[in-house]
């Protein structure tokens, strides 16, 4: 979900830096043969993931949620030289075009895929990371939060997408509304955690930008 109107979100991607052509290409695709292509980072968001790299300059991402791999070629425009992607994905079935768009893309080298449940794999790792975009399940975010914290090295960033979750968490959750329940825990978890700063930014479907002390 977006915040503001269509004809404002128009003007804001006219005026913005513009969606390379490969991304073009990606998005479509995903529009055409994807189920719930509004998963999809977009145009907008992926401009931001692009800027926020180029500016932080890091060199280990971890991505929690991988999706066709749009968010990931958006980060990778940042990456620092030689630098690394690993993305996790629970989704086989979404590997075939994420490989095809990363090697039309030249980031075969940089870009890591791993297919899976990443409550499985986070574990088995033994980078540490600058940035992690977190964008899975939203029940499993507080785990995931706990799970890469400690991998994450001081002064390094989480961006966890989906926290405004279409302006249901400003409202009192049905009980059997967990997801909803569960993205409300995790921000009033880490805005409380004296172990990071945040902030939540009201793009899209809010980000909420997350920096280990």
């Amino acid at each position: 979900m977006n915040f503001i109107s269509s004809r404002i979100q128009e003007y804001t991607e006219k005026i913005s830096a513009q969606e390379p052509e490969l991304l073009q290409e990606l998005n479509k695709e995903t529009h055409l043969k994807i189920l719930y292509p509004r998963m999809l980072s977009g145009h907008w968001q992926g401009r931001f993931l692009s800027f926020f790299t180029r500016l932080f300059r890091p060199e280990m991402i971890l991505e929690i949620g991988t999706y066709t791999g749009y968010s990931c070629m958006c980060m990778a425009e940042g990456l620092e030289e030689g630098g690394r992607i690993i993305t996790i994905e629970k989704n086989p079935e979404l590997q075939s075009m994420f490989e095809e768009y990363i090697e039309k893309a030249g980031l075969s080298d940089s870009v890591t895929l791993m297919i899976g449940n990443a409550m499985d794999i986070i574990p088995t790792l033994n980078e540490t990371f600058d940035m992690v975009f977190l964008d899975a399940d939203k029940d499993g975010y507080l785990r995931y939060y706990e799970m890469v914290l400690p991998k994450l090295k001081k002064g390094g960033v989480i961006l966890a997408d989906n926290v405004l979750w279409s302006g249901k968490v400003t409202e009192k959750a049905k009980p059997n509304d967990k997801e909803t329940l569960a993205i409300q825990h995790f921000n009033e978890y880490v805005a409380g955690d004296n172990r990071v700063e945040c902030l939540l930014l009201p793009v899209r479907d809010g980000l909420l930008w997350i920096v280990k002390k």
